[in-house]
């Protein structure tokens, strides 16, 4: 059976008794579920014995201007999903609930890993990540967590927090799910008209059509000597996908190759010899800002 619980004491209280002997999963959203929420609750209950999933629209994420009143809350429909699928607890606080101070004086600041890509149109959107998770986590007290890799800067950053705050909680990333036309499910994909919904799927293909390029070696012109290696050629593979992108009508956002841990791959020494790589990229098509990524592993013996 799924309870729902509204407060902070009354999910503590319940999780208290069962943690000794039971092992307990947090699967945090912000609601609206989709089947890519539902294969998150699916792998936390193949690894634990409880799965708590979280609802809640978290303002300290979103910035100026951005969609927080808008934002889509369905809880009675999600709570049926997540009946269906054997969810254990359903945790749905208001926002008093869990910040009886707003703004909340308290931060949690990401770092540089945070002031790029989505931090670079979202300056403040990862420090309110942060902190919601952090509080998730401090209430849930898991022993897992599970998040979507589509949010795959997000992911990064929450690996760091577990890591640099020492939260005794393994992460586990699952893969995107997407639609049989490739487009990346997202709650906001419903703000995509009839005639946007039947361009999206060109932002996967594109990534798709890149990352094949990269391994076969594309970005690595013709000779395999370091020094005769060239940044130009892999900036200018990046240009041409996101003119392509732009072409169907989009308005991309950013779109970076990096290495698979977001670091900058530094100069054409490390371009010859990395062979882990992740596109990344963020494109709005009318109202939706839609993000991919296609993690892209290059052959040895192309470099």
């Amino acid at each position: 059976m799924t309870t729902t619980f509204t407060t902070i004491q009354q999910l503590r209280a319940t999780l208290q008794p069962l943690r000794q002997q039971q092992k307990i999963a947090l699967v945090p959203t912000m609601g609206n579920l989709h089947a890519g929420h539902i294969e998150l609750v699916k792998r936390a209950k193949a690894q634990a014995d409880i799965v708590v999933v979280s609802i809640f629209v978290n303002p300290t994420q979103f910035g100026v201007g951005e969609d927080l009143d808008s934002y889509p809350r369905t809880l009675s429909v999600d709570t049926e999903k997540l009946v269906e699928v054997g969810a254990d607890y359903i945790f749905a606080p208001s926002v008093a609930e869990m910040y009886p101070v707003m703004p909340p004086p308290t931060q949690v600041l990401a770092g540089a890993i945070s002031q790029q890509l989505c931090g670079n149109s979202r300056p403040t959107h990862f420090d309110g990540v942060g902190l919601v998770v952090s509080k998730l986590f401090n209430i849930v007290q898991p022993d897992i967590a599970v998040f979507g890799q589509k949010d795959y800067q997000q992911l990064a950053i929450i690996r760091q927090l577990v890591r640099d705050l020492s939260y005794d909680i393994d992460i586990i990333g699952a893969p995107i799910v997407r639609a049989e036309d490739g487009l990346a499910l997202s709650s906001r994909n419903q703000y995509l008209s009839a005639a946007e919904r039947a361009i999206a799927p060109a932002l996967h293909r594109e990534v798709n059509r890149l990352a094949t390029q990269l391994a076969q070696g594309e970005h690595l012109v013709a000779s395999n000597e370091p020094e005769q290696l060239s940044m130009t050629q892999l900036q200018a593979l990046i240009d041409e996908t996101i003119a392509r992108i732009n072409a169907t009508g989009f308005k991309v956002d950013y779109l970076e190759v990096k290495n698979q841990d977001l670091t900058e791959i530094a100069d054409t020494t490390e371009l010859a010899t990395t062979t882990d790589l992740v596109i990344i990229t963020a494109a709005w098509l009318g109202n939706a800002r839609l993000l991919d990524n296609q993690e892209v592993s290059v052959a040895p013996k192309l470099r």
